[in-house]
């Protein structure tokens, strides 16, 4: 089975949040309620236990675009609708106790809640901070990629509902390659500062969900850098065990004395 991915488009989303309605319906999620956040026409705010699909409006006090004659653009609105970018590495499954995140064979990262504990162990080690849990419900919640709609060979929901093709599905090497094209045909059309967000070279080794943005990863809540906690465990274990070896060489000091 060719190994699946979306690619966003941030230069194409018009913000209609279909996405999020068709996650939403799709999966049978709860709403988000209605509270005015006060961030620009946002009411979601963040991906969480109820927000598998957020489309995140982006004000920022520079140019849209190239400049034209007599024309001033005091700043430039962007959309982007950001998902869970089911790692190659994925923290989250690397953390859980219990195997209740395993990798299926459509090499989404998924969530069996009949099996999840509600540790919390997968929240704090995605580097995303995509995975949430329910308060109501004690269990952790992403996007499953769409597992059902895939087995049964059709398309995630979001992209399916997406009316500007800004999020697309398709075979990961291949959208790899259209996120290429993109960014070349935006940056000769003067958005000098398109490019891909595709961390490949990170311990995550990559993710099934690519981005084309314009302008820097961190204004898009995008780590530039992300990495898999469990790098971090052969320092923190040589650490440990060098305080062992201290501890121990005191209190043979303390009785030789």
């Amino acid at each position: 089975m060719p190994i699946s991915a979306f690619l966003t488009d941030a230069s194409v989303c018009i913000g209609c949040k279909a996405c999020e309605v068709a996650c939403k319906e799709w999966n049978h999620i709860p709403d988000d309620g209605f509270a005015w956040s006060g961030q620009s026409y946002d009411n979601t705010q963040a991906l969480g236990a109820s927000t598998w699909r957020h489309v995140l409006f982006l004000e920022e006090k520079q140019p849209m675009g190239p400049q034209l004659a007599g024309i001033e653009e005091p700043f430039r609105w962007q959309f982007l609708s950001d998902v869970c970018k089911h790692c190659e590495n994925a923290g989250c499954l690397e953390a859980c106790p219990t195997g209740a995140i395993i990798r299926t064979e459509v090499e989404s990262v998924y969530v069996q809640h009949d099996v999840c504990n509600g540790c919390g162990y997968c929240v704090v080690s995605c580097p995303f901070g995509v995975v949430d849990k329910s308060h109501e419900v004690g269990t952790a919640f992403k996007c499953t990629f769409c597992y059902d709609r895939q087995r049964d060979g059709l398309m995630p929901a979001c992209a399916k509902a997406c009316p500007t093709q800004s999020i697309r599905f398709g075979e990961l090497e291949e959208l790899r390659r259209q996120a290429q094209v993109r960014v070349k045909e935006l940056q000769d059309r003067g958005y000098n500062d398109a490019q891909t967000y595709d961390p490949t070279g990170s311990s995550v080794g990559g993710t099934h969900a690519i981005f084309v943005i314009l302008g820097e990863p961190e204004a898009y809540n995008f780590p530039p850098a992300p990495e898999v906690p469990t790098i971090h465990l052969t320092s923190a274990w040589s650490a440990a065990l060098v305080s062992a070896l201290v501890v121990v060489l005191v209190v043979c000091l303390a009785f030789a004395l």
